[in-house]
């Protein structure tokens, strides 16, 4: 698998404060590869589901899958690691940047 971009949940620029003042970073993370129709969206929504994340994961029309994924740095880390061990037989490429965190989300979701 080809990564390019920052290492999710290592690097992050600082965002909104969390509870307890946490620091929450942003991911925005783009999977290439046979990515579309093996249920990446739903597998993907379930980790969300069982990890203290917020965000959205859809589909491109250029084939590939968008993850955008808030969190504090460890969570967003780990749900990035289960989501692509999960589905690694399909993942050929991933892209992602990091940045600041900005609360609008509420749960993990499935944007179509």
């Amino acid at each position: 698998m080809e990564r390019t971009g920052e290492r999710p949940g290592t690097v992050g620029s600082p965002g909104a404060g969390g509870a307890g003042g946490a620091i929450l970073v942003r991911t925005r993370v783009y999977y290439s590869g046979e990515v579309q129709g093996v249920g990446f969206r739903y597998t993907a929504r379930s980790v969300g589901r069982g990890r203290v994340v917020t965000g959205f994961v859809r589909n491109l029309p250029d084939g590939r899958v968008e993850v955008v994924v808030e969190g504090q740095a460890d969570e967003v880390g780990a749900f990035l690691a289960e989501v692509e061990e999960a589905m690694a037989g399909y993942i050929s490429r991933v892209e992602s940047r990091e940045d600041a965190a900005t609360g609008e989300f509420s749960a993990f979701s499935i944007r179509f």
